[in-house]
């Protein structure tokens, strides 16, 4: 680990004004493509493609040095975990301007590098507790779930043997049972000691919340328990950590998402199935404020369980409480980055973390540091139509209202001025049949939820004008509700435009209905990337 600082990057040029194509940050469409050609290995980034993810990397380290100081944890060839990036980032302070040439760590670089190394055979693949997002001095990390015993004796076997270890397949192991281990006390004091390092690597890192999002409580294949997690652990070495077991839908059920046209509402994945074992499980104490019935939590679709999980996942982040938390899946690589994405751009669009990037640069950061640095296997996703990746972007018009604002009942802080994109007059004076809808995939913006002002056409920029002076703070509330709504559909509408262009027209072709191809059509069209006569069909 390095304990290098971050040098500001300099600023992005001039965006369009709203009436033209979405300004997108460069290198995006490379990244993109990049992406949906293969998945991102440390040890394979050499040649072209390797200084493609050199590029990709560096800007993500610019895009994190405009609002942290951080030091880098090495990763080199993959050293530590070949599906996390070449230079892992962990965010130590938020930093303006002038502190960024003073700002002294007070990390142990030492300990946490050590700790890490010792930790990362805890965790299916090798994918350790990371940190990811910096929020009021919290982190938020990620990884994959717990090595079981197949998979943490064939790795340390094969680790014994060969250094690096080859963590993008499963682990050949003998179909040996637990019962069978557990017989051997030096295989119990090998479970002991590196789950020992992984429950010191989250205390260090002052982790207290752990939310896994599985949907069962080991992970069976060939047979075997190849993967654990903290809420099953028979030594109960995790009993001092707040454990919430919030079952989500895997990769394969985006199949679903794809077959139906790309609709998410009215979409109930099946809870009946033989592997699923993890009841919903979250500690009173963390629920009373949300005005949720959990009991309920198998008849939501796909839209409810997302907007109700990540409602939990920023209540607790946005406590009184000094504590971090860690969400993990299986492998952290699909259900993991969705929520970790979805946290980091309604954080954003708050004002509350990565304050100075546009909309272009926090869609390029989340997209190649959230997904691709760690390892999201678009390619093999796409060919199987499991498209959980698009459903993260399009999902933003899901999350613009206020019920998912971070900033709670206090006063809204003003947020950064935008060089583009829609104002509040512009919102408030279009028509109700020009804003689009809120469910349909189908319209290009749908920039006001059912629930907010103006939705039943009876708020107009006319009536902010007319309200009182007794309503000011009103009309601050309605302004900065607009401010994040913007922000979001600006990034959604990012994400499209470039998707459009790369990934999108391709993955597009396979709908019966060709109801993505239309979508990005119909987007690409209206904000003049396309001219509407070409006869160039998805």
């Amino acid at each position: 680990m390095a304990g290098a600082r971050a040098a500001a990057a300099s600023s992005a040029g001039p965006s369009a004004s709203s009436g033209n194509p979405p300004p997108q940050e460069p290198g995006l469409g490379e990244l993109l493509e990049e992406f949906s050609r293969t998945q991102y290995r440390a040890k394979d980034c050499s040649g072209t493609g390797g200084s493609k993810v050199e590029r990709i990397e560096k800007r993500c380290l610019e895009l994190f040095g405009r609002d942290y100081c951080y030091s880098v944890i090495q990763n080199v060839n993959g050293d530590i975990c070949g599906h996390y990036p070449q230079h892992i980032v962990f965010l130590e302070y938020e930093s303006s301007e002038k502190e960024k040439d003073t700002f002294q760590s007070t990390v142990q670089v030492s300990k946490l590098q050590d700790l890490v190394n010792r930790s990362k055979t805890a965790r299916c693949r090798g994918r350790f507790v990371c940190p990811v997002i910096l929020f009021k001095g919290k982190h938020i990390c990620r990884s994959a779930t717990l090595a079981g015993w197949g998979e943490l004796y064939g790795r340390t076997g094969y680790n014994y043997i060969f250094s690096g270890g080859a963590d993008d397949a499963w682990a050949d192991s003998e179909d040996i049972t637990e019962e069978d281990c557990a017989l051997r006390s030096s295989d119990t004091h090998l479970f002991d000691k590196v789950r020992g390092y992984d429950i010191k690597l989250l205390r260090y890192l002052s982790v207290k919340y752990i939310c896994d999002l599985m949907v069962e409580n080991k992970k069976v294949k060939f047979g075997m328990n190849v993967t654990s997690s903290e809420k099953v652990d028979k030594a109960q070495r995790y009993a001092d950590f707040t454990l919430l077991s919030i079952p989500y839908p895997g990769c394969e059920f985006f199949k679903e998402y794809k077959d139906r046209d790309y609709m998410a509402e009215g979409l109930i994945f099946n809870w009946k199935q033989d592997y699923v074992d993890a009841p919903l499980s979250i500690p009173d104490f963390l629920t009373s404020s949300l005005n949720i019935d959990w009991s309920q939590y198998q008849s939501w679709d796909l839209v409810q369980q997302t907007q109700n999980y990540l409602k939990l996942l920023l209540s607790i982040i946005n406590s009184d409480d000094d504590s971090g938390l860690l969400v993990h899946c299986i492998s952290g690589w699909d259900r993991t980055p969705l929520f970790i994405s979805l946290l980091r751009l309604s954080l954003w669009a708050d004002g509350l973390i990565h304050t100075s990037l546009k909309p272009a640069e926090i869609l390029y950061l989340t997209v190649a540091y959230d997904w691709f640095l760690f390892g999201h296997m678009l390619v093999d996703r796409l060919s199987k139509g499991e498209e959980i990746f698009f459903f993260c972007f399009n999902f933003l018009k899901h999350i613009i209202s206020e019920e998912f604002s971070a900033l709670k009942t206090q006063r809204r802080k003003s947020l950064p001025a935008r060089d583009a994109g829609f104002t509040l007059e512009d919102i408030c004076m279009l028509r109700r049949k020009d804003r689009g809808s809120t469910t349909s995939l189908g319209s290009d913006f749908s920039l006001v939820m059912e629930s907010s002002p103006g939705a039943a056409g009876s708020f107009t920029y006319e009536a902010v004008e007319l309200l009182p002076a007794g309503a000011q703070t009103q009309a601050s509330w309605l302004a900065a509700l607009s401010e994040r709504e913007t922000r979001l559909q600006e990034v959604r509408s990012a994400f499209l435009a470039a998707y459009s262009s790369t990934v999108g027209l391709r993955a597009a072709a396979p709908s019966p209905s060709g109801a993505i191809g239309g979508l990005l059509e119909q987007f690409v069209r209206g904000v003049g990337l396309r001219s509407t006569s070409s006869s160039s069909t998805l």
